[in-house]
């Protein structure tokens, strides 16, 4: 019977995800089966299985972690908003519905029997299973009905262990407040806490470990100090992307992602950002891009028409075109990548925004047609500009049909033609996702953009990251004493 531990947290951004993955790593080093698992996540970055199905990133990463395959049993809801008040839900990887924030609490009932029917299909499977829980610990607005906190860890009686971040402040007034917050029942599941992103000398703050373990009866299970290099991991929440400005750097390629609203998988970035030629930056609605850019990247949406409307509010498209004339590069990915086309159609009112059509950048003679299918698939193939294998994995709703001869992005094995490249070279059109990921491609396209890879084997990076992550925490926190708990 394997052993399960759960982590929640004081709050959101406390550092649950990446936490989990550095105690699975280090646990998987030390001979053990683990396997991740979140009852219940909302992002819009996510990652295909597989199985054929999405889950959350974050699962993702944490089953790179440890070493195993991600499947849609170890994210069973994934909740992918695609508005301030309402979400798509995926559930065990397929689309399941949609709701709107008050409808989705009196459905959470009816997910409870897929979550702990994945949890018992991996608990099967495995020695260890690390529960990561949701948002605040303490949200009793949501306690009824729960299945992502309190509600689950009852349903599997997990033990856990409640993660703050001091880094952000206050986190002795989060801890103390949880216990008094949480009925006795979901107190009674709560055995540690570990204070997480400490700056400065641990030493300042190990007295005040011992007093929150006094008032509360939790275990101290540790002070973890900040790691600087997790930036090299790849960000779950769009709002973390935000803090990424720069200015122009001499003999740097300077890359500006447009920060749209709906903005999904957005790890695709990762891989550049790690690269020492490259300037990356986000640019957010209301701000200009800057003139020294030399590649304009529209990333995937989840609510692509919203998005393609946002840019012309924004004038983004007024900066694209002049971009292009002067020379300029543009990329687009996915939702990206149909914005690039002369409209989009949604004669289904799938996008809750949308008035059925919408005129698009006009850089490819096509036009995309969504439907209530969606496209789930990793692939290969290799690029039409080079003879060079690439990979990558489609997550889209609807097709696009180009009219007349263009020039594809890359040939599919499964023999299909792949996005398209405009007769001047400067507008690349993509659905892969995870194109910058291959290592050899993303060399071949900085350089076609006018700079140079410097050779980073990027998932050779993240597994030595990794397993940094992992020493780190063995360092810091007994992590074989967390599992007795």
């Amino acid at each position: 019977m394997a052993k399960i531990l759960m982590f929640q947290g004081t709050g959101s951004s406390v550092g649950k995800s990446v936490l989990v993955a550095g105690i699975a790593r280090a646990l998987t080093n030390k001979g053990y089966n683990v396997l991740p698992f979140k009852p219940q996540n909302m992002s819009n970055n996510a990652a295909v299985t597989v199985d054929g199905g999405e889950i959350g990133r974050a699962q993702a990463l944490q089953a790179f972690a440890c070493r195993v395959d991600p499947v849609v049993h170890m994210n069973p809801v994934l909740l992918k908003p695609h508005n301030v008040q309402g979400s798509q839900i995926v559930v065990q990887g397929k689309i399941w519905g949609q709701a709107s924030a008050r409808e989705y609490q009196e459905i959470k009932p009816q997910l409870l029997d897929y979550v702990t029917e994945s949890f018992n299909l991996l608990k099967r499977k495995a020695d260890i299973i690390l529960i990561e829980g949701a948002g605040s610990a303490s949200e009793i607005n949501l306690r009824k009905n729960d299945i992502a906190n309190m509600g689950f860890a009852q349903a599997v009686k997990a033990p856990i262990i409640l993660i703050g971040d001091i880094d952000r402040g206050g986190v002795i007034a989060s801890l103390i407040g949880t216990h008094k917050i949480l009925p006795p029942n979901d107190l009674k599941l709560v055995k540690g806490f570990i204070v997480n992103k400490m700056r400065g000398d641990p030493s300042l703050f190990t007295e005040t470990m011992e007093w929150i373990s006094h008032k509360t009866g939790w275990k101290n299970c540790g002070l973890l100090p900040f790691f600087d290099e997790l930036r090299k991991l790849p960000a779950e929440d769009a709002a973390d992307l935000k803090a990424d400005k720069s200015s122009y750097q001499y003999g740097k390629l300077h890359i500006s992602v447009l920060l749209l609203p709906n903005i999904a998988n957005f790890d695709d970035f990762d891989p550049l950002k790690n690269e020492p030629h490259i300037l990356l930056e986000f640019i957010s609605p209301g701000s200009v891009v800057p003139a020294f850019t030399k590649v304009i990247i529209i990333p995937g949406s989840k609510n692509t028409i919203s998005d393609l409307n946002t840019l012309y509010q924004t004038g983004w498209d007024i900066d694209i075109k002049a971009h292009v004339r002067r020379g300029g590069y543009v990329f687009g990915i996915c939702g990206g990548y149909q914005m690039l086309g002369q409209q989009i159609l949604d004669p289904l009112g799938i996008e809750e925004s949308s008035n059925g059509r919408i005129k698009g950048l006009g850089f490819f003679k096509s036009d995309t047609i969504l439907s209530s299918e969606k496209k789930l698939e990793a692939v290969k193939g290799h690029l039409a500009l080079k003879d060079i294998d690439c990979e990558g994995y489609e997550m889209h709703v609807g097709q696009t049909k180009h009219h007349g001869t263009y020039k594809p992005f890359a040939y599919l094995d499964d023999s299909r033609v792949e996005g398209a490249i405009s007769d001047n070279g400067q507008v690349i059109g993509t659905y892969l996702h995870g194109i910058f990921h291959c290592d050899e491609v993303r060399d071949y396209l900085l350089s076609y953009f006018g700079s140079s890879g410097d050779g980073i084997l990027y998932e050779q990076q993240l597994d030595s990251v990794m397993n940094n992550w992992a020493n780190f925490i063995n360092d810091n926190i007994l992590v074989d004493n967390l599992i007795s708990l």
